[in-house]
């Protein structure tokens, strides 16, 4: 069996047990996850371990560049003289995936741990989970497009329940929200799908072909298509593959959150459960960044470079916009959920650009941001469980009553905010180097961008130290007196197992960026090449 198969299949194994035992056994369900999630992390570093590296292996539009690679048909039509329909089941990786593959595996476990507050219908809960599980992991692996369709759409249904179930007070707003606003971007992805399905033919069979390395090659667009380069076809008035972009960037934005289609992630966030906050933040976020790098410049290339200053602007609007809005926060959950909008925007920044630095930067700050993200959301999990409070202004004095707590609050700020040393840093320098150098470069992006971009990583320092001054630091003081020091305990030792990997991560990062960059190096030189040659 394939080993991208066996990762996929995991959870879907593991879900089926977890339906087929009793609910007087449901104390085991957390453990039966857990187990499922650290198989997967365990296949996810065995990956990493053997991802083979070199110009050979960079993946992009190479179909015998990517790894761990299974190809089998899976539903065929006959359709007479006009051929037949071959949808394949179609999985591998490049440098894109990996990093991303291992990050979203250990994800997966840390939400996990942090789902042991989960009290209530746990079968249901847990069922759910692994479903999310499968989907996001195999948003990654897919390489035909029908196939990815069915994973992307896939995670909509589990986080609509996990959300509308087991969150918080404004839980079925917030749910319905969440689900309209994915819903409007994938409705019309599937008739750009469709059009390219249409447009692509395989030319070893002859077929129409949903394969997006095909998609990337134009010499597979037949000349009349509607979104072949040589035919310049319109829609709406609108040339078709400016039109097809605009539509998918939509979806994929809404995912990262771009401002302005970000509107349903602070809700969604301060809502949710904390294990599905995790995954929004830590792992739903990036999907949007993936597909925005795989999807958006491989399938419409000249379109991504001649748009490449609105890519660009909306990256600094998201970072800005972020920033400020988390600096006018009260609630901890929806501060960190607007600080997750303004380094997201570092990503689109990066890519934008279109240089080596600016791409590998924006790989790493979705890595990056995912461990930080997950780290940020579990600690304020923790204080949630404790009091059943968020507000900054709640709380103070809180370094005295909670030490270690607060030793692993300020490695998260201080690693979030891009100090020397962390993930962050070196993410975020190297999205800003990329847009620094793509004047020069290839002219997509002005100065000012890379200047605005600078400003954000002062705003983001000032809104987590005056949250850090607040709430850890002066004199001891509890909007619930007594009550609240009581119940406020430090740090158990499943908390702290939880947190430890998560804080090395983010320095092991810091330090050796290399073990993002080598995995990574050769898909982002193979994607700039063909970016250029576009």
């Amino acid at each position: 069996m394939n080993i991208l198969t066996l990762l996929l299949l995991v959870p879907v194994l593991f879900g089926f047990i977890i339906m087929l035992l009793p609910s007087s056994l449901r104390g085991s369900f957390k453990y039966l996850t857990l187990t499922a999630t650290l198989i997967q992390l365990g296949i996810s570093i065995w990956m990493y371990l053997h991802f083979k590296t070199g110009a050979a292996y960079g993946g992009i539009n190479h179909e015998d560049q990517f790894q761990f690679v299974q190809k089998l048909p899976w539903i065929s039509l006959n359709l007479g003289r006009m051929g037949k329909m071959q949808i394949d089941y179609f999985v591998g990786i490049d440098g894109m995936s990996i990093s991303l593959l291992v990050m979203t595996s250990l994800v997966l476990v840390i939400a996990t741990l942090s789902s042991w507050e989960i009290k209530s219908n746990l079968k249901g809960f847990f069922l759910l989970f692994l479903l999310l599980d499968m989907a996001v992991i195999g948003v990654f692996c897919a390489l035909d497009f029908f196939l990815f369709y069915l994973f992307y759409e896939l995670m909509l249904l589990p986080l609509y329940f996990l959300i509308g179930m087991w969150g918080g007070a404004r839980r079925e707003y917030a749910a319905i929200k969440f689900f309209l606003y994915t819903l409007f971007g994938s409705v019309f992805m599937l008739l750009v799908m469709v059009g390219l399905y249409l447009s692509v033919t395989d030319p070893a069979t002859g077929n129409h072909t949903f394969n997006i390395i095909q998609m990337m090659n134009p010499a597979n667009y037949s000349g009349q298509s509607i979104f072949s380069i040589a035919g310049h076809q319109t829609i709406l008035g609108m040339p078709a593959r400016t039109l097809g972009f605009v539509v998918l960037f939509i979806a994929f934005a809404i995912k990262v959150p771009v401002v302005p289609l970000h509107t349903w992630l602070p809700d969604a966030h301060v809502e949710a459960p904390t294990p599905v906050s995790i995954i929004l933040a830590g792992i739903l976020l990036k999907i949007g960044g993936y597909g925005i790098i795989r999807i958006c410049l491989g399938i419409f290339p000249e379109i991504a470079t001649s748009g490449a200053f609105w890519l660009g602007l909306l990256g600094v609007i998201s970072i800005l916009y972020g920033a400020f809005n988390a600096l006018a926060q009260k609630d901890l959950k929806r501060m960190i959920a607007y600080s997750s909008i303004s380094h997201m925007g570092f990503v689109l920044l990066g890519i934008a650009s279109q240089t080596a630095e600016g791409i590998s930067g924006a790989v790493m700050q979705m890595v990056s941001h995912g461990f930080l993200s997950t780290m940020l959301f579990f600690l304020v999990g923790v204080l949630y469980n404790r009091v059943h409070d968020r507000g900054i202004n709640h709380f103070r004095g809180l370094g005295t009553l909670m030490p270690q707590y607060t030793a692993f609050v300020m490695i998260a700020f201080f690693a979030s905010l891009g100090l020397p040393g962390f993930s962050a840093f070196v993410a975020e320098a190297f999205s800003l180097t990329g847009a620094f150098k793509s004047p020069t470069v290839n002219g997509l992006l002005p100065y000012w961008m890379a200047i605005c971009g600078s400003v954000g990583i002062l705003l983001s320092a000032a809104y987590f130290l005056w949250t850090l001054q607040r709430m850890f630091f002066g004199a001891e003081s509890l909007k619930g007196g007594n009550v609240w020091k009581i119940a406020l305990t430090d740090l158990n030792l499943r908390e702290k197992l939880t947190l430890a990997p998560l804080a090395l991560i983010a320095l092991a990062l810091g330090i050796m960026p290399s073990l993002v960059f080598d995995k990574i190096n050769d898909s982002v030189l193979a994607l700039v090449q063909f970016l250029q040659l576009k």
